[in-house]
């Protein structure tokens, strides 16, 4: 079991905006993306969120921009899980640049733990919280 869960890929260009760069609307969809990845690597997924009837849904997103990223770029997303409470959990995610492994930005992700049925918070059932090795901030890549 991973406690960083890391994914890379060439940024394709459809991601530019006027600016010549990565458009900023492009990371948290990545950090959706590599957060689904990771808790699928980790057996929670679709289909385990359907038997358990929950989900996840985000109630904030926090970047902060450090470089910019170009289509063509190779870039390495790093995200982890730092905490899990009741009914939510903070996610965070570091992305770089693969080729020199400069920091591009630095995310996290409020992530809350509902009834898929209602929408409503929900306790995080053992089998999602079991799946996870947290890793506290001193750890943090």
């Amino acid at each position: 079991m991973a406690k960083i869960y890391s994914y890379r890929f060439t940024i394709p260009t459809e991601v530019n905006d006027e600016n010549g760069h990565v458009n900023n609307v492009a990371y948290v969809q990545w950090m959706q993306d590599v957060a689904t990845m990771h808790s699928d690597a980790q057996g929670c997924t679709r289909e385990l969120y359907q038997r358990l009837g929950s989900s996840w849904i985000a109630r904030s997103h926090h970047i902060e921009y450090l470089r910019p990223a170009f289509a063509g770029d190779e870039i390495e997303i790093q995200t982890w899980v730092c905490n899990l409470k009741r009914a939510s959990s903070l996610r965070r995610y570091k992305f770089l640049n693969a080729e020199n492994q400069s920091v591009l930005a630095r995310a996290e992700t409020d992530w809350v733990y509902v009834n898929a049925e209602t929408g409503r918070p929900r306790k995080i059932d053992p089998e999602v919280s079991e799946a996870f090795i947290l890793v506290p901030l001193e750890e943090e890549p």
